[in-house]
């Protein structure tokens, strides 16, 4: 089954509107690095649109709804014991998302729950909390957080969030919740996308949002800086594929927000594929640079190739992991 191509607008991560500078002056995909040179720095690049990006609505079952348009997915549940979030998105983006909560009701944000520690998914948190939020995350976000954090690959340190935007209740491997009726499973995949990523489920909808874990539609980045792996990326697809079935809703990221098993499934064989292809060229002595000159990622790029994690980047990015 081919993987539709996404929507690529500033709401899919704010990030192509980098690319498309890069594109606009005629020198091609710009890598984080060179962006952050070339301009103020990817990171406040992503915040800048952010601050202006509208929130799209995307009504799933069982109460839940998943906003778009500051950074991460942003799963809603809402019920009696308030509205419960999966990931605070961009603290730019409070005025937004304030009116996006309100038009699902009017119960205040009682829970946050962080999927990872990377600032498009936690932002938010302060804000969240001042209003009443309980932050609930790996005990790996916590720590990220409340530490200044570099990531080589956008050339940018992140402050320490204050303390009110620090996660309260930390776990190491599953924890479960249950609110509005329904119970919650938070499961800890190790090192993946970062040291930090957990899933989200709500099994009496049959939805999970498996956050940075899943690009639906496009290459992901891989954090290396806080622990990322290329080989735990693939691990954590699939157990998490083992936990689903077709008629499960998949939360992504970013890319296309509302996914499914297929489409999941499509993203877990395409990293399995550049994997594989990058290992070999490495196997055989090839430099980074050598490697990303063969175009090792060819056969997958017309669908997963078209957004700012571009071929060569990802390419890069996988030749660390191998």
């Amino acid at each position: 089954m081919e993987t539709p191509r996404p929507h690529l607008s500033r709401r899919s991560f704010c990030l192509c509107c980098v690319g498309g500078a890069a594109l606009a002056a005629g020198t091609g995909w710009l890598s984080p690095r060179q962006a952050y040179a070339e301009a103020r720095g990817i990171v406040s690049l992503i915040k800048d649109s952010a601050a202006t990006s509208p929130i799209t609505t995307y009504k799933l079952r069982g109460n839940i709804t998943v906003l778009e348009g500051s950074g991460g997915s942003i799963a809603v549940l809402t019920g009696p014991d308030g509205k419960v979030l999966i990931d605070a998105g961009i603290r730019v983006s409070r005025p937004q998302l304030t009116k996006a909560l309100a038009d699902l009701g009017a119960d205040p944000v009682t829970h946050l729950v962080n999927t990872h520690w990377h600032f498009d998914h936690a932002d938010g948190n302060e804000w969240l909390h001042s209003t009443g939020a309980r932050i609930i995350a790996h005990e790996n976000t916590r720590k990220h957080l409340a530490e200044i954090q570099r990531v080589e690959d956008w050339d940018y340190n992140f402050l320490p969030l204050g303390a009110g935007g620090i996660p309260s209740e930390v776990f190491a491997s599953n924890h479960t919740l249950k609110l509005n009726g329904t119970s919650i499973g938070l499961k800890y995949h190790g090192p993946a996308h970062t040291d930090s990523d957990i899933s989200v489920t709500f099994p009496d909808a049959n939805i999970v949002h498996v956050a940075d874990m899943f690009w639906n539609g496009i290459y992901p980045f891989i954090d290396y800086s806080t622990g990322g792996s290329i080989d735990g990326m693939i691990a954590a697809c699939d157990a998490s594929l083992m936990a689903i079935d077709k008629d499960t809703i998949v939360i992504a990221g970013h890319g296309k927000p509302v996914g499914n098993k297929a489409e999941f499934q499509a993203f877990r064989d395409m990293l399995v594929g550049c994997r594989d292809s990058v290992a070999r060229l490495k196997k055989q002595g090839r430099t980074r640079d050598e490697t990303v000159a063969a175009k090792p990622t060819a056969a997958f790029d017309a669908i997963w190739g078209q957004f700012v994690i571009d071929p060569g980047f990802f390419t890069r990015l996988v030749y660390q992991g191998v």
